[in-house]
This record gives C-alpha cells, sequence and structure tokens, in this order.
C-alpha cells in the first residue's frame, strides 16, 4: 500500500494531484470524484463582474492550445453566496484562486475569503499589474514581494503564489515570494504565445496573443520547477502539460510536491483520474511506499562515461 499523502505548507492532501484553475468547476462533478482529488482548485475568481476578452479566446495547437480568456468571473459576492457551497459538499480541500490588478484589490479579495469551507488561497499573481503598466506582478521579484506580503497580512489562510514563465529570472521570483510569506509555489501559468490563420491572414486569438499550454510547455516549466525547488524551501506545486502518470513523476523528480492538470481535462475530462491511479501504479511498480520519495529524486549528478553510452 502507498502512502500518496503530501503536505502542502500546512494542508495535508491525500494525494499529490488536483485540477488547475481555470479547467475545473462545478460541471465536471458527473465525470470526476471530487472527493478523490488531493484538493480542488476554482477558477480564478476577481472581485468584480468580468466579461472577459474577446472571441475567439481558444486555439488548437498540434500539441497544446493558446487561450486568451482574460478571467471571466461573476464576482467574488457570487462565488461566496452560489458556488461556495456547492464546493462545502465534497470532503477534498478547496483552494479559491483570485486575481486582482493592484496590491490592494489582491489584499480585500483574500480578506473577504476567510470563509468556512475554503482551505487556501491561490494567488494568480500572473495577471496584468496596473501598477506595472500592465505586467504581471510575477515578472520581477520586487513587485512579487509587494503583493505577497499583502496577501500574506491579509488573510491566515495557506497561500499558494502561482508564478508565471514569462520571467527572466525565476528563481529570484521564487525566493522574494518565498520571503514574503508564500506558502508554496505553483509553477507555472502559460507561456506568451501567438499563432496566425495563414488562409485569413489574421491571428487565432481575438485577443491576438495568449497563454500557451499543453504538451509543449513542459519540459520549459520542468525545468522551471527545477529551478523554483533549488532557490526555495517552501512546497512546488508543478503545473504545465501534465496528461499521464508519467509526466506527474517528471515534476516531482524535478522537485514538485505535488502536481496540477489542466489543458489535458479538456481533451480527455477523466485525465485527473488517470494520473492519480497511474501514479500510484509507478510508486508501487518501482518500490516506493510514499508519494512524497518520489520529490526531488531526480539524480542530477555528472554522468559517467558508460551512462552516456547507454543514453544515447
Amino acid at each position: 500500500m502507498v502512502d500518496m499523502s503530501v503536505t502542502i505548507g500546512g494542508l495535508t492532501l491525500a494525494n499529490p494531484v488536483m485540477p488547475a484553475s481555470g479547467t475545473f468547476g462545478e460541471g465536471l462533478a458527473g465525470v470526476v470524484d471530487y472527493n478523490s482529488l488531493g484538493a480542488m482548485v476554482t477558477k480564478t475568481i476577481t472581485a468584480e463582474l468580468r466579461s472577459g476578452n474577446p472571441v475567439p479566446r481558444v486555439s488548437e495547437l498540434s500539441n497544446g492550445m493558446l487561450n486568451s480568456i482574460g478571467i471571466p468571473s461573476k464576482g467574488i459576492d457570487h462565488f461566496i453566496a452560489e458556488a461556495l457551497p456547492f464546493y462545502r459538499q465534497y470532503g477534498s480541500p478547496l483552494v479559491v484562486s483570485i486575481s486582482a490588478p493592484t496590491v490592494e484589490d489582491f489584499a480585500s479579495v483574500a480578506k473577504q475569503l476567510n470563509q468556512p469551507g475554503i482551505a487556501a488561497i491561490e494567488a494568480n499573481i500572473s495577471c496584468p499589474n496596473i501598477e506595472e503598466d500592465g505586467r504581471a506582478f510575477a515578472m520581477t521579484a520586487d513587485s512579487t514581494a509587494r503583493v505577497v506580503e499583502a496577501l500574506r497580512a491579509a488573510t491566515a489562510l495557506p497561500l499558494w503564489v502561482k508564478l508565471t514563465p514569462n520571467t527572466g529570472d525565476v528563481s529570484a521570483v521564487a525566493r522574494a515570494a518565498e520571503n514574503a510569506g508564500a506558502d508554496a509555489l505553483v509553477v507555472a501559468n502559460t507561456i506568451l504565445a501567438m499563432s496566425i490563420d495563414i488562409e485569413t491572414l489574421r491571428p487565432t486569438l481575438g485577443n491576438i496573443m495568449g497563454g500557451m499550454s499543453g504538451q509543449a510547455v513542459k519540459p520549459i516549466i520542468v525545468r522551471m520547477t527545477y529551478q523554483c525547488a533549488q532557490a526555495a524551501r517552501i512546497p512546488i506545486i508543478g503545473c504545465g502539460g501534465i496528461a499521464s502518470a508519467d509526466d506527474a513523476v517528471e515534476y516531482m523528480l524535478a522537485g514538485a510536491s505535488a502536481v496540477q492538470v489542466g489543458t489535458a481535462s479538456f481533451v480527455k475530462p477523466h485525465a485527473l483520474t488517470d494520473v492519480m491511479v497511474g501514479l500510484e501504479a509507478y510508486c508501487r511498480r518501482k518500490g516506493f511506499d510514499r508519494v512524497t520519495d518520489l520529490i526531488g529524486a531526480i539524480s542530477d549528478g555528472q554522468m559517467r562515461v558508460d551512462e552516456m553510452d547507454v543514453a544515447l
């Protein structure tokens, strides 16, 4: 019997598999057993009502997708009154993803979420920041520190901070988030990208550019997960291109304590379940008594010549 439990910033999860924000909601309840998940992660909510970006909002790629959804939201009051009671009926911890354009707005939303039934907050600091000319908070260590400090002061709930891959120094950003009070890091959001329809001569997204997710981004985010795990002491939650148990194992070997499944759920709604079952089977096959034994277990020393020959 494999012990699949993990601890993320004081919050114990029955297993390390959960959905990525924006790819999960009430509608999946008929396909996925919510009580089996390590945690439930809501789509990002904001203080105000938001309609989102112009259509088309999604563009399919050969090995992933582009999206420019624009964080449509019915607002925090609607979430507390309507969505929160739905999630309270399940036993898995509820993690609420939030976004805001300013430091003060982030703190305000976090304060309002000190509600029964909410186990943690995931701060999506990968969103545009009005105070930094539209750049994401997580683009720099300084802006990351400011927003995380405000969030930490606003709530006693475990605070997960979702980073952006669109930064030149993710290690510095990870350290800044940790030092400012983050309990865990979610690595990472989507990669800024663009595609063009050569028949219509138009961008495939209504907002021209969007975020790339799916299998194509996995090697990049695995690298960032490894870097963040080396730079910070708090748990890392890997997110990007996870479609199978093998993908989850790779992230955990790189240093992730848990993983989030996103784009794969659009193609295969039961992807979350498949990853959970496959991860436990991998541990049994390799003789790991605890899934936590995988965390950071990569053999990253210099290869011997004979090992290089085998690899080639």
